[in-house]
């Protein structure tokens, strides 16, 4: 006794997912989500995270840590001192590209010329965002 042939369906029987034509099924949506979630979670995650890496990757840490004193003030007492005062984003961009020295005592800080202007100020509105 032989079994009968079946041949599988071709693209035109193809088992259809979902409701009338058109619609999306229920598991194309959920996928949908699922990709519009991970797409919101790949975004720049969190700025301070961002701006963290830069401040490594520009050698800051090399005298400034965030919440202790090194060789150089830390940055949570930078932000403190400078909260609230007019201009203070322009001036810590400024200082953070041409260096400085009194404001913190007789250690000069050097000139960073690796650091662009825009890189500066991103630099400085993550410092003064640090509480």
């Amino acid at each position: 006794m032989s079994l009968p042939k079946v041949t599988p369906p071709g693209p035109h029987r193809r088992h259809r997912r979902g409701g009338p034509e058109g619609a999306a099924s229920p598991c194309r949506a959920l996928k949908a989500s699922w990709v519009l979630a991970a797409g919101v979670l790949c975004l720049p995650v969190n700025r301070a995270v961002a701006d963290e890496e830069m401040y490594k990757a520009k050698n800051c840490f090399a005298c400034h840590r965030v919440d202790r004193n090194h060789l150089a003030p830390q940055f949570k007492v930078i932000a403190a001192k400078y909260a609230g005062a007019p201009g203070a984003e322009d001036l810590l961009a400024r200082k953070i590209r041409e260096g400085g020295v009194g404001v913190w005592g007789n250690t000069p800080m050097p000139p960073q010329p690796q650091v662009t202007e825009s890189e500066a100020g991103t630099l400085a509105r993550w410092i003064l965002g640090l509480k």
